[in-house]
């Protein structure tokens, strides 16, 4: 059994070949780090808070493993 606090690597595969219920899984997992990182003045920029989102998917799919 694997650490639990780390995505699957399984997920992670799918998540980059682009399954969407991989991409939400990982989105999931990193929700709370996302919301953090949007906080401004003790509130969550709602734009901000999507545009890391849509870094990490961008990133998902620009993932190789060479």
């Amino acid at each position: 059994m694997g650490n639990p606090k780390l995505i699957p690597y399984e997920t992670i595969v799918r998540a980059t070949s682009g399954a969407p219920e991989a991409v939400e899984e990982v989105l999931r997992h990193y929700s709370r780090r996302i919301r953090l990182a949007a906080l401004e003045n003790g509130y969550v920029n709602t734009d901000t808070e999507d545009s890391i989102k849509q870094r990490l998917i961008t990133a998902l799919f620009q993932f190789r493993f060479d």
